[in-house]
């Protein structure tokens, strides 16, 4: 896959307004409750923990802020954090991809996602995809910025209401896409679990216990869930079926 250098500049200092804000429980950034992270290079959880997602609408553009437990740069990437691979994953419209960019984790219904964003302090990197679901690599890095413990992404996709999929990774230059994966290696850079095979996020955005997650392999969206596909194919079964019985009503008066 190819790689594009990200573009770390400056967020917008334009007038804000809140699209949608969800906190995530402190102190579960450990998979299905069992990963244990490596002792070099020096990863703390709180690293990995998503702690606030928010979609802001920026000068009429979508901006997505996640806060993070602590901001570390282990790695010393140029964009001043490290040690993770942070994914978003947006739904703006219908169909689109149901695999949560090769992690391990799917979309619960309705399915499909058409953005998803990736950061981890070296590469910005964006990804489309159309409503048949295939993906495809974008050629523009989208603009990171770091407010304290918040990394903020500045899109180009016209804001709106939305659903999202929000989780965090171990980031490793060993891997061709930068992810650490779960499984039983003890050496001291592994990212070690209890199960071989599991999903690659520490932590998703869920407001209940995540370990089902890890379990199902499939990641509910929050924010807007509609989709537009799966309400036209309702809209046309209920027109069906009130087309059906004006039918019958007048082939029974025609019968009296």
């Amino acid at each position: 896959m190819s790689v594009l250098l990200a573009a770390f500049l400056p967020a917008a200092l334009l007038s804000a307004t809140v699209l949608l804000s969800v906190p995530d429980p402190a102190g579960d950034a450990n998979g299905d409750g069992s990963y244990q992270l490596p002792a070099r290079p020096a990863v703390s959880a709180a690293m990995l923990d998503l702690r606030l997602f928010r979609a802001e609408n920026v000068g009429g553009k979508l901006q997505l802020s996640t806060a993070l437990g602590a901001v570390g740069n282990p790695w010393q990437a140029p964009a001043g954090f490290s040690g993770l691979n942070l994914d978003i994953f947006v739904k703006t419209g219908p169909g689109g991809a149901d695999d949560l960019g090769n992690l391990g984790l799917r979309t619960v219904q309705p399915p499909g996602w058409q953005e998803h964003y990736r950061v981890n302090g070296f590469v910005a990197q964006h990804f489309s995809a159309d409503t048949a679901g295939k993906v495809r690599l974008d050629s523009g890095a989208p603009r990171v910025s770091l407010r304290g413990t918040d990394i903020v992404i500045d899109t180009d996709i016209q804001a709106g209401a939305y659903s999202y999929w929000v989780m965090t990774s171990l980031y490793t230059p060993f891997s061709p896409d930068g992810v650490a994966r779960p499984g039983g290696d003890t050496s001291l850079s592994a990212l070690r679990s209890a199960r071989e095979g599991t999903p690659a996020p520490i932590d998703v955005l869920l407001s209940g216990d995540q370990k089902s997650v890890y379990t199902s392999g499939a990641l509910s969206s929050v924010g807007q869930v509609r989709d537009v596909r799966a309400l036209t194919l309702l809209g046309l079964a209920v027109t069906g079926l009130v087309v059906a019985s004006i039918l019958g009503v007048l082939a029974w008066r025609r019968g009296a």
